[in-house]
């Protein structure tokens, strides 16, 4: 079977990674791996192949997109990426189209998905089927009127399922998106999609940053980096504050977006206890072996957290209810604690982490993080049954 998946990211990096765990638990399978945000750096399985369109991103405010590339015109840029797109449905004729989060997101990229799905299904293209990939928490609308009758057209015109990546126990569709019995195709629920670390990688992390067992390791987060500054300086300065007994060490990760003004301001601060850079491979085997996690509350570093088993303090990005609605039911459930702005004092912040900090315990869930695995085995039988 070929898939092709089509990922385009335009602020953070969650949909990226969480499309490639998906792209590398469909081994045995040819994946055509499609992305258009800024690049990104990451190791790929031999099964999997990445395509990249010319880069399309947005600011933190969403005011609009721009070119990733210096000197390109947006419009330009939009011409180049149809034409290409056309092209390799064309060259790969695939027999699944994997949609990440279209039609329930990413409407500024209609310009191009439109018009393949359209070809699809009247000849223009190879004929395959259409699945959408969505995460578990939609974001809300100006006019959510229309917008649900936007995206019930789309999805029941031109996809053959939805497959929802959340586990139904802690969130589901309707909670966001109030037409959910409107949909005439499949609606599957897969499980989070998250990495898992191996056994026993905390453990040998440790050994390796020379880590005692009294030793306490924070590790704070910021996703991409596009948003989040505040709470990572707010961290930075909490942890000068905690007491010296016991040692604590700080691991700080800006993301590989933020600017480079506040990246510098940050990564003078990296020495001593506290070490700071954009971004590492071994983010998870860092969360294994930490005993508290600082971080925004983003789908794909709340299940890093989960499936780490590791103490969080989560701080909600505030432009929309997505991070609020996940943390606090991760909250509620005992899995996280949800940092309200208030808490971002540098004093409060370090009596939250010494507080944490004194009782590390690992998390255990009951919460499904296995839906990288059940995409792909979802995925297999229903192309199976369409044969």
């Amino acid at each position: 079977m070929k898939v092709l998946m089509y990922c385009q990211y335009v602020l953070g990096i969650g949909h990226f990674f969480r499309s490639l765990e998906i792209a590398r638990a469909l081994k045995g399978h040819e994946v055509v791996l499609v992305t258009g945000g800024p690049e990104m750096e990451a190791a790929l399985p031999g099964h999997v192949r990445e395509v990249r369109l010319p880069g399309l991103a947005m600011d933190g405010e969403f005011s609009g997109l721009f070119a990733t590339e210096p000197g390109r015109s947006v419009e330009e840029v939009k011409k180049t990426r149809l034409e290409m797109l056309f092209e390799l449905f064309r060259e790969e004729s695939p027999d699944l189209f994997l949609v990440e989060l279209y039609p329930f997101g990413r409407g500024s990229f209609r310009f191009e998905l439109e018009p393949v799905l359209e070809a699809v299904r009247t000849g223009g293209l190879p004929a395959c089927r259409v699945v959408s990939s969505l995460r578990d928490i939609l974001v809300e609308k100006k006019d959510p009127g229309a917008y649900e009758e936007r995206v019930l057209r789309a999805l029941n015109r031109r996809f053959d399922a939805l497959l929802v990546h959340a586990d139904p126990a802690l969130v589901r569709l309707e909670q966001t998106f109030s037409r959910a019995s409107d949909i005439a195709v499949p609606v599957v629920y897969t499980g989070f999609v998250t990495a898992r670390p191996e056994p026993g990688a905390g453990e040998r992390l440790r050994r390796r940053l020379g880590l005692g067992p009294s030793d306490r390791l924070v590790v704070a987060s910021a996703g991409g980096g596009g948003v989040g500054g505040r709470l990572l300086e707010a961290t930075l300065a909490a942890f000068d504050l905690l007491p010296d007994e016991p040692a604590a060490h700080l691991h700080l990760f800006t993301g590989p977006f933020m600017d480079a003004a506040s990246y510098a301001a940050l990564a003078a601060r990296d020495g001593g206890r506290a070490r700071v850079a954009r971004f590492t491979p071994d983010f998870l085997p860092l969360l294994a072996a930490a005993d508290l996690s600082v971080s925004l509350a983003g789908y794909n570093t709340s299940m890093n957290v989960l499936a780490a088993g590791v103490p969080a303090l989560l701080w909600p990005f505030a432009q929309n209810r997505e991070q609020r609605l996940r943390a606090e039911a991760l909250a509620r459930r005992g899995a996280a604690k949800v940092l309200e702005d208030a808490d971002l004092e540098p004093k409060r912040l370090a009596g939250l982490m010494a507080e944490r900090l004194k009782r590390p315990e690992r998390v255990t869930t009951s919460i499904d993080l296995d839906g990288a695995v059940h995409t792909a085995r979802w995925i297999e039988a229903f192309m199976e049954n369409a044969a």
